[in-house]
């Protein structure tokens, strides 16, 4: 079975996580991604947050697994003359720089077509058109403008951010599909395109509950909030702890050992369907013949009791027997897992989400895996190129330059 990308060539001009998460993607399905970076510094993650001195950070190789590397100046008259030719062999060039930075370079998109008309030139953008268009992003401050911050956080707390990078990698993840469906518009059209997404858009998609929760505050309180019935709704939504965002009523409640395991919590949803057999469980049998427990309307007004009266059975519980329990009956819930856990469970492992991986000057480490998984294409997970590692082969096999040319753009300083 072949790879579901294999034969696409991917020109890579990205830096840090939003693009480099996007050219991943590709590569573990089997695109030939091939990074360029400068000459003796290379991506600047290569040095960011290094845990062991003088290698690459694991922030680097997290990002850049199955990917070739080519140092290149592309500053100078023959490193243009390289990534011109580098266009040409390849049928997708992707960058996150700031705005105007390629065009600033020579190549903006009208000579890119001209030099391959049939080249998907996609970027990764801060923000759209728009007074924010010329701005510069990063992970939070994408959160903050694309609606996640303001709707993340304690009740009457500070707006928060969110550990997942819903700005950089969601983003990525964004812009691969974006490139997968320009390609195949090229199979019928001939002709390559843009394709632009900005992290700002890319953070309220993943935030649209709460843009529809803005139509409905319009109409009355949101009554699934813990806010009501005893807050006050303002114009805006407001945050809301640990409210599930549904129409099911969740939260987060404590479990055995939550005094000195901050993990030690799980989170419970109590869906109508399910909740006779939750009050069993928890030993509150009661409620199911009282008129004031006994359905969804009645129950919303007093969801602190109800969670309150949740907790009290799950702190005499370990997170793990709460699932067991609960599962079987048909009620959602979750324990918080921690990072730890997550890279120890095995079952993770099996299904290539987690992957350990050999690098030569590291050793093993462990990086995620393809989040993916195709019946009938293999994905396949690898580390990280050491800086400008394929150079002469990506000079010889893509470019078409002999020993004598790599030579003396060695010499030139282009690569």
């Amino acid at each position: 079975m072949g790879k579901a990308l294999e034969g696409i060539r991917i020109l890579d001009m990205t830096h840090v996580q939003s693009g480099p998460t996007c050219t991943q993607l590709l590569a573990w399905f089997g695109a030939d991604v091939i990074k360029v970076e400068r000459p003796g510094t290379g991506d600047a993650t290569r040095g960011q947050l290094r845990d062991i001195p003088d290698v690459d950070s694991l922030y680097f190789t997290m990002l850049n697994g199955n990917k070739r590397s080519v140092t290149l100046n592309t500053k100078s008259d023959k490193g243009k003359e390289i990534f011109a030719r580098l266009i040409k062999a390849c049928d997708v060039m992707v960058e996150n720089f700031a705005p105007g930075a390629i065009d600033r370079m020579g190549f903006p998109w009208e000579k890119i077509q001209e030099i391959n008309p049939r080249m998907v030139y996609a970027s990764v953008k801060g923000f759209g058109p728009g007074p924010y268009e010329d701005c510069k992003v990063y992970e939070n401050v994408a959160q903050c403008t694309g609606g996640s911050a303001s709707t993340t956080g304690e009740l009457e707390g500070f707006p928060m951010v969110t550990g997942a990078q819903i700005g950089d990698s969601g983003t990525g993840l964004n812009l691969a599909l974006g490139i997968v469906t320009a390609l195949l518009h090229r199979e019928r059209s001939g002709r390559g395109q843009r394709v632009t997404c900005a992290m700002q858009d890319g953070v309220l998609n993943l935030c649209r509950v709460k843009l529809r929760d803005q139509q409905r505050l319009a109409h009355g309180p949101l009554k699934e909030y813990p806010q009501y019935p005893h807050g006050e709704f303002g114009a805006a939504v407001p945050r809301a702890g640990n409210a599930s965002g549904g129409g099911q009523p969740g939260w987060i409640v404590r479990c055995k050992g939550w005094e000195t395991d901050p993990d030690a919590y799980t989170y419970v949803i109590t869906q109508a369907a399910s909740f006779h057999a939750l009050a069993k469980a928890i030993g509150r049998e009661d409620w199911l013949e009282d008129p004031e427990w006994n359905t969804p309307e009645a129950r919303l007004p007093k969801l602190d009791q109800v969670f309150a009266e949740i907790e009290k059975w799950t702190m005499t519980k370990t997170k793990f027997e709460v699932m067991d329990i609960l599962n079987p009956l048909n009620v959602p819930c979750g324990p918080i897992l921690s990072m730890q856990e997550l890279a120890e469970e095995p079952s993770l492992r099996a299904t290539g989400t987690v992957v350990e991986v050999d690098h030569p000057e590291r050793g093993k480490y462990l990086t995620v895996g393809n989040p993916i998984k195709l019946s009938d294409s293999p994905s396949e997970v690898g580390r990280s190129p050491l800086l400008g590692e394929h150079t002469d082969e990506i000079l010889r096999e893509v470019v078409g330059m002999d020993e004598d040319e790599i030579a003396a753009a060695r010499e030139e300083g282009a690569v």
